[in-house]
């Protein structure tokens, strides 16, 4: 398992029963997760003590409940050299999946080392973790997502980060459509990184489902690598989805082309008070 554990402002405080129990900078925060699934908590005090807690409903979606009448709309925290913008959102979220951080260092030591000028593409893009990590190393990005939201917000942690300056281009679009485009203009990338949902639509209603849209995206994606891509990073949170299933989707395109290392691996967080580890999806690299 690849291991985000060099966090300061992030920490998973404890997890069981359904749900964990984070501090984001100050602010302890509770929140649904269906992978803990055992019952033991660790820091029993601690989980009345939240400023806020999102209820999952029993008939789907669910609501954030407040505490601390302090907790500000949006507050930052780092990681590393980097900065990002946090705040209670729908369905959950925070804007933000800490676990990643796995794999920004992973790529970014890649970048780093190449001694190139690396151009890479980050495909459903979210907020841009992934973005920011990879203009802090040294590449230009095109960041890509379906949502001008969360493309605005990519925006701010960029500038949080001071990387304002950095060579990046923002795009709202439908991911295939675009990718498409890029290769009918003849556009190359030396990395492309992509996070695709496990179910969602484009802007102008496209449908993605995972299981039937992944393998397509790949070969599509392969017609805009250069020559000697650094690498291919997929993310995925979807249930039932294997760490095996990523590994030989690459191995059978990716890496029928271009050789290199192909390896697979759920991503993680520890969790601080027992010491045992949350599962937070799974990730399949490709690099030379």
């Amino acid at each position: 398992m690849w291991l985000a554990a060099d966090w300061e402002d992030y920490r998973l405080i404890d997890s069981a029963d359904g749900e964990k129990l984070e501090y984001w900078g100050r602010y302890l925060l509770r929140r649904p997760d269906p992978q803990a699934i055992w019952l033991d908590k660790s820091e029993k005090k601690l989980w009345d003590k939240s400023d806020a807690w999102y209820h999952r409903s029993s008939t789907g979606g669910g609501k954030w409940q407040f505490f601390n009448k302090k907790l500000p709309e949006r507050w930052t925290i780092s990681y590393k050299s980097l900065t990002f913008n946090i705040k209670p959102m729908g369905f959950k979220h925070t804007g933000l999946f800490p676990e990643q951080a796995a794999n920004w260092d992973w790529f970014s030591e890649l970048i780093k080392k190449s001694g190139r000028p690396i151009r890479m593409l980050n495909l459903f893009a979210y907020t841009g973790g992934a973005t920011v990590a990879a203009l802090a190393a040294g590449a230009e990005v095109v960041h890509v997502d379906a949502s001008k939201g969360m493309v605005s917000w990519a925006k701010e942690n960029v500038l949080s980060s001071g990387l304002g300056d950095r060579v990046v281009r923002y795009i709202v679009d439908d991911v295939v459509k675009f990718v498409q485009r890029e290769n009918r203009r003849g556009k190359k990338y030396d990395a492309i990184v992509m996070d695709p949902p496990s179910y969602g639509r484009g802007p102008s209603g496209e449908v993605w489902k995972i299981e039937d849209e992944l393998y397509p995206l790949i070969l599509e994606c392969m017609n805009i690598l250069s020559d000697n891509p650094l690498f291919f990073l997929i993310n995925s949170y979807t249930t039932g989805l294997s760490a095996t299933v990523l590994k030989n989707v690459l191995s059978m395109t990716i890496g029928k082309r271009y050789g290199g290392v192909i390896e697979a691996d759920e991503v993680g967080l520890p969790i601080h008070s027992s010491g045992l580890v949350l599962p937070c999806g799974i990730s399949g690299r490709f690099y030379r």
